[in-house]
């Protein structure tokens, strides 16, 4: 049975014109995905861009992936990933492709070992599925009427004694094709599969997102190579 990796790279971004395309260290930002799979390849049968935009498609087939060509139908500002990933299925066709990696453009840097280290998990257990997750340190609240009312401590409470929150990083998706046909990518009885790693904080939406990215990429990257 086959594992497969799907990258979600359509054109028209709002906030940050050609997101996808644009150049993070030497490359575009969707090829650090194409390369992070390609360097899975023990693990990655092979590797989809899913895009209804020429220039991504041609990026994308310069690194070695192959094309799915989204309609314009379903890729829209609000469109779900989700439907992307069930086209992707249905044009690849393949019976035999049991599990797919989402692997996200706008979450362009991932710990080296992190797609080993997760799937292996993943494939021990009797999950449907596995995402990436994060510790938040951070004192949450509401504000309701005027007011702020803490949510996930008391007034005065130490930041290190606040009770453990997680939140969904966008780092790694692992899910059966089968549980993305019937219209989910995470499972009820799904992996959340925690990573402490800075590159888990990089979610590239605006300019000053794709800033902190090429920043981490030029200290942690460039100038430890």
């Amino acid at each position: 049975m086959k594992t497969i990796a799907i990258i979600p790279a359509r054109g028209g971004s709002k906030r940050l014109l050609n997101k996808n395309i644009l150049k993070l260290g030497a490359i575009p930002l969707l090829v650090h995905s194409i390369l992070y799979a390609k360097a899975n390849s023990n693990i990655i049968d092979a590797i989809y861009v899913s895009t209804n935009d020429e220039a991504t498609k041609k990026i994308a087939q310069e690194y070695g992936a192959k094309i799915i060509d989204r309609p314009e139908y379903l890729s829209g500002e609000f469109e779900p990933t989700l439907t992307a990933l069930q086209h992707a299925l249905e044009v690849i066709g393949d019976s035999t492709v049991e599990n797919v990696i989402l692997l996200q453009p706008t979450n362009p840097l991932r710990p080296e070992n992190l797609l080993h280290e997760a799937f292996e998990r993943y494939r021990i257990s009797d999950s449907d599925s596995l995402f990436t997750v994060t510790r938040n340190h951070q004192k949450l609240g509401r504000i309701t009427n005027n007011s702020f009312e803490p949510y996930n401590y008391a007034i005065g409470q130490r930041s290190q004694d606040l009770e453990p929150l997680y939140f969904e990083n966008g780092l790694l998706y692992i899910s059966k094709s089968r549980l993305i046909r019937e219209g989910k990518i995470i499972s009820e009885n799904s992996i959340p599969y925690v990573v402490n790693h800075i590159f888990a904080s990089i979610d590239i939406d605006t300019q000053d997102d794709f800033d902190y990215a090429e920043y981490l990429y030029q200290k942690l990257i460039t100038y430890n190579s």
